[in-house]
């Protein structure tokens, strides 16, 4: 099975949720941005979270289908159609052979995913299907997608196969061939909540929040920063108060994560996001809660952040009840696809 590329849309990749265990050799982990709409869209389709999507920032591809297939489109809303007709997001989508889907500009968020049943096959780099275009390293030849790839298919499981050979059975009783058709279900809305404009992101304090200047931790709490258009993958440069340290200091390069928030000489905090380096050397005034990071994948240069303050131990239970939603979604859109 195989995929082509009509237009790549403005930045397309292969994700997965990243390289684990090497970042002390100094590889990046480079995983989704948004890793909860990664995880949901593999669901959707009958795949293992662990398998690679395509991310599709601000603009979506067109893509030719060679094969029969099962999508799911998830994050963001790049107005996807076929034949002029709007695709619906957040359930599973049949795709009939020798189907062009078009993405269009972007109506809400930043980042879609599309996961295709099986999964996209490419040549897994240390454990990884992701791509760091930086280092020409993952993903389709370590870059972006581009104009006439071919993208293969893995096999599907089990629970897919068997829904989809229900589906076609229902689809053969149709007077008339449909060049797709969803299901009449879809992801509940408590997911897509995480979606919206201008939002407020909570974090906790970091190892070097007590050396800024009280005005500068208040700053933090209460003033908004814009995302300015140096942003990428690796990290969101943001403008607003100037955050400044008490005195002076020097600081050995430590750890980093998904989510720190570094503070440069100028003053004008960083978020790290899924393309981080494995360390830094700047103070690190605060860190997102990991519930929180769709939240960031799915805003845009010349959004504005608002932090709100909570505890460590609140990021973590936060996490644990994100945990349990997604167990529980996953059991039920497996019940779902066995109908």
């Amino acid at each position: 099975m195989s995929i082509r590329v009509i237009k790549p849309g403005l930045l397309t990749l292969i994700q997965d949720q990243g390289r684990f265990g090497f970042r002390k050799y100094g590889v990046v982990t480079s995983e989704a941005m948004d890793p909860l709409a990664l995880r949901i869209a593999n669901m959707l389709v009958g795949n293992s979270e662990q398998l690679a999507t395509l991310e599709m920032t601000l603009t979506g591809a067109e893509l030719a289908f060679e094969h029969d297939s099962l999508i799911a489109i998830t994050g963001a809303d790049l107005s996807f159609t076929i034949n002029g007709e709007r695709l619906p997001m957040w359930r599973p989508i049949f795709i009939r052979a020798g189907t062009v889907m078009k993405g269009g500009g972007c109506r809400t968020g930043c980042r879609a995913y599309v996961a295709v049943a099986g999964g996209i096959e490419v040549e897994q780099v240390l454990g990884s299907r992701s791509t760091y275009a930086r280092a020409g390293m993952g993903g389709y030849q370590g870059r972006s997608l581009q104009t006439g790839d071919y993208l293969s298919v893995g096999e599907q499981a089990d629970v897919t196969r068997a829904f989809l050979k229900n589906w076609h059975q229902r689809l053969a009783k149709k007077t008339s061939v449909e060049s797709w058709a969803s299901v009449d279900w879809s992801v509940s809305a408590e997911c897509l909540a995480t979606y919206r404009r201008n939002p407020q992101v909570r974090i906790s304090r970091g190892t070097h929040f007590s050396l800024f200047t009280s005005e500068s931790q208040q700053h933090l709490f209460h003033s908004s920063y814009k995302i300015t258009p140096q942003s990428d993958r690796m990290g969101y440069r943001l403008q607003g108060a100037v955050l400044q340290l008490a005195e002076p200091i020097e600081l050995l390069s430590e750890a980093v994560a998904f989510g720190t928030i570094q503070v440069p000489a100028e003053g004008y905090p960083i978020i790290l996001l899924a393309d981080r380096q494995t360390t830094g050397g700047y103070p690190r005034i605060g860190q997102v809660a990991t519930v929180d990071l769709p939240i960031l994948a799915q805003m845009r240069p010349g959004e504005e952040i608002m932090f709100t303050e909570i505890s460590r131990d609140e990021s973590e239970q936060l996490l644990v009840e994100r945990e349990q939603f997604i167990m529980e979604l996953r059991q039920g859109i497996h019940l779902q696809m066995k109908r």
